[in-house]
């Protein structure tokens, strides 16, 4: 088993730069330093125990980010390349690594090389950059046609086949690792990406930087396609953040602990084994998850089952202290900027799950067994050779008596610090999680 790698050992916060940073919706081109923000928000991230950031699109674009213009300029809503370089910085300062969105599937319509293209025509020198029809005509009534993203025409497709794109990327990459020393990148819908291009970028940055962290976007599918020794370290586990809210609202365990024993379990057809997914319970793309459980008891216990199960665990900013929003309200609901964060019982939780998790061989490299299940309750175990952790969740506001075999005397509950005795069996208290570390 793989160990020693920052990643697998990360707990992750997301921010969506834009709405944090109260940014407008469309580019008007006024330079803000808003980026700075995020500067005011390490002591509240540090006493949660985040010890890596992913920054959702922070370079110059059309209007929500996915739309590059420029790979090598900070958007002017948010700051300028001098202010993320000391955002960088001061993260760094405090323990906290920072990993980019890379989107390199497409462009915005205002990317320059696309915009010649318009311009010029079979005259301009990245006709093939893109996959352009010059017979054709898009929405945009631009004389030819193009291919977007999943019919976004917004978003126009790159060639990653063209090696003069590839170069244009890497040479991007290589200047965020040099300008803001960046420690990885999530690839943004990684599932459209040319696979060549994928090893290309994972054999470049690992060169540039032994330990650098790429993880993908994959929504199904099989994720060893693109998460393997040549391409991807990670990817983001949607087949378990289904399982989560699903397995609470409808109260069925079975649901979540079968997505987990096919994905981690000991049999040796289980599909990512040893691997390490990125587990969260939501992001900027989906309702917030204190908006999708139905009982709001549900919502520590979600999270300690996500820190707890196989994984790397990333807190969405401002779900730490159950901010509610649904999808249905539009993306911007999802991106909000908050004046200053908030602390309250839930964020007091999630921020011992984070130093449990960070200071567990169990949990960060543990491989995963089904020791209890019921529709209400679960107890599941980590283990590797040095350390052993029994995750134990009652979703029920019953309490519940749970008889299994420890293999143990007692154990040391790594949330509350306290010591859990197994003899004559396990109580577990209504609405409760914990982790038992077992004595040897």
């Amino acid at each position: 088993m793989s160990t020693g790698f920052w990643a697998y050992e990360s707990v992750f916060y997301q921010i969506y730069p834009l709405g944090f940073c109260g940014a407008p919706f469309e580019n008007d081109g006024v330079q803000t330093h808003k980026i700075k923000k995020v500067e005011e928000w390490i002591p509240h991230m540090k006493k949660l125990g985040i010890n890596a950031i992913y920054f959702s699109p922070v370079f110059e674009s059309d209007t929500h980010g996915y739309n590059t213009r420029d790979y090598k300029k900070i958007d002017v809503r948010i700051g300028t390349n001098q202010d993320f370089k000391e955002v960088c910085q001061r993260l760094h300062e405090n323990g906290i690594r920072v990993v980019l969105d890379g989107v390199f599937n497409h462009v915005g319509r205002g990317f320059y090389q696309f915009q010649d293209v318009l311009k010029n025509r079979e005259n301009s020198p990245y006709l093939n950059w893109f996959h352009i029809n010059l017979g054709g005509n898009s929405n945009y009534n631009d004389g030819l046609w193009y291919e977007g993203w999943e019919g976004n025409y917004d978003l126009v497709k790159l060639n990653l086949q063209n090696g003069e794109v590839v170069h244009h990327i890497l040479d991007a990459v290589q200047y965020w690792i040099d300008e803001f020393d960046i420690d990885g990148l999530r690839l943004d819908v990684a599932y459209c990406l040319d696979e060549n291009f994928v090893r290309t970028l994972r054999s470049f940055t690992t060169e540039k930087k032994p330990d650098f962290f790429l993880l993908g976007e994959m929504l199904h599918g099989d994720y060893n396609r693109l998460m393997n020794d040549s391409m991807l370290h990670s990817v983001t586990n949607y087949e378990c953040y289904k399982g989560l809210h699903s397995s609470f609202n409808s109260m069925n365990m079975f649901e979540i602990n079968h997505s987990l024993l096919r994905q981690f379990g000991p049999e040796n057809w289980t599909l990512y084994k040893g691997k390490h997914l990125l587990s969260f319970v939501d992001n900027h793309d989906v309702s917030r998850i204190a908006s999708v459980l139905t009982n709001e008891k549900h919502l520590p216990l979600i999270y300690a089952m996500a820190f707890g199960m196989p994984g790397i665990p990333c807190v969405y900013y401002g779900s730490e202290w159950g901010t509610k929003a649904k999808k249905e309200e539009g993306d911007p609901a999802l991106r909000v900027s908050f004046d200053a964060p908030q602390w309250n019982d839930l964020t007091t939780f999630i921020s011992k799950l984070a130093e449990a998790k960070k200071h567990s061989q169990a949990l960060n490299y543990g491989d995963f067994r089904s020791v209890l299940l019921t529709n209400r309750q679960c107890i599941f175990e980590r283990k590797t050779d040095s350390e052993r952790v029994l995750v134990a969740i009652n979703a029920d506001g019953e309490n519940f008596h749970a008889e299994f075999d420890a293999g143990c005397g007692t154990a040391v509950d790594l949330i509350t610090g306290e010591t859990h005795d197994f003899g004559g069996g396990s109580d577990l208290p209504p609405y409760s999680a914990a982790y038992w570390k077992m004595e040897r």
